[in-house]
């Protein structure tokens, strides 16, 4: 057990907690709930959480997740952890963190953030000086794409023309025409 003290009533204290103990004293498929728990109550215990309030000690996220990770049937025998008190409320997490346990707080660290957003110049500074040609090969531009539409146009219409006088027949069974 190793502790330390800071300025502002902060205390850290690092365990092994043993757990085979408590969870063989639970029917099988209730073996990892029953870890939790006796994890709680050991931090609680021996940080000295007032009333031995179980909802005043709180489990990392990562390390919840490891001691599941095997199902509820298979929790494992004994966890290294970290308790950090901070007023009323202990904060358990892992001591080495494992090496999957990083790549996941990579990836949901990566995730989380909020993406940046380019850096975007004022429009005044956008807006430059058009030269004589740029406003001529523009004015081209927008006959060129006025002329391709009216085209197309006119190719629609020989195409509606031509589907409307195809009479459509509907050919009927010759159980029906009885």
């Amino acid at each position: 057990m190793a502790e330390k003290e800071t300025k502002t009533n902060k205390i850290e204290r690092e365990y092994i907690i043993p757990l085979r103990r408590e969870f063989l004293k639970v029917p099988i498929y209730r073996r990892t709930q029953k870890a939790v728990k006796a994890i709680k109550e050991f931090i609680a215990k021996h940080m000295k959480v007032v009333d031995r309030d179980l909802s005043k000690v709180k489990l990392d996220v990562y390390l919840n997740n490891d001691i599941w990770f095997k199902g509820k049937t298979n929790p494992p025998s004994r966890v290294k952890v970290k308790a950090t008190k901070e007023d009323d409320i202990v904060k358990v997490t892992f001591v080495e963190i494992p090496q999957h346990v990083k790549f996941l707080k990579a990836r949901h660290e990566k995730r989380s953030k909020p993406a940046e957003a380019p850096v975007v110049a004022p429009a005044e500074e956008k807006k430059e000086e058009k030269t004589e040609e740029q406003k001529k090969d523009e004015a081209e531009k927008g006959k060129a794409v006025e002329i391709q539409h009216a085209k197309q146009a006119e190719q629609a219409a020989k195409a509606q023309k031509h589907t409307s006088k195809v009479k459509e027949t509907k050919i009927q069974r010759m159980a029906l025409k009885k």
